[in-house]
């Protein structure tokens, strides 16, 4: 496997991946509807970065973390890999990897918003060192309200998570 940062050439599979793997939450959840990804064009363009995963080199991507930089924060906006290639550590992979890449930029911290007892999302993160946190920035506390206004929290508890990081080696 490789990771390496998204190129626009990727926007179409970002797309596709999410998709494939909100279908997972989608039958867990069982919501009324649920809308389809943001076009991979779109988080290209986000401040901040969006890195892949590849079967290899010049293989098409499998899975992606969107890794938002606002306000001086780095926040984990998205984590998806296409469930064909799940349970295989890419997921666990790319966390690493924006990681260190937050690290590399000076990042303190990386934050993140998930479901609390989706055994993929909270007990997942906790595995790659994530921890329950309050939003303290205003950022963050905006993300919270934009949960509130869709209503996200009634599938479940919407928890924060942060990732601290250790200085840059």
């Amino acid at each position: 496997m490789v990771i390496r940062f998204a190129l626009p050439a990727d926007a179409a599979d970002l797309q596709r991946i999410e998709d494939a793997a909100d279908r997972l939450l989608v039958d867990l959840l069982h919501p009324d509807g649920w809308e389809t990804a943001a076009p991979g064009e779109v988080r290209i363009a986000a401040p901040g970065f969006v890195l892949v995963a590849a079967e290899d080199e010049n293989g098409p991507a499998i899975g992606f973390a969107h890794v938002l930089e606002v306000e001086a924060l780095a926040h984990l906006e998205q984590l998806a890999v296409h469930p064909d290639h799940g349970r295989r550590g890419h997921g666990r992979a790319l966390v690493e990897a924006a990681l260190a890449e937050a690290r590399r930029r000076g990042h303190s911290r990386v934050t993140l918003r998930t479901y609390a007892a989706v055994p993929w999302n909270a007990p997942f993160y906790a595995g790659c060192g994530f921890r329950v946190t309050e939003p303290d920035t205003p950022f963050l506390r905006g993300l919270v309200d934009v949960e509130e206004r869709l209503g996200l929290d009634r599938w479940g508890e919407r928890v924060q998570m942060t990732a601290p990081l250790g200085p840059a080696g």
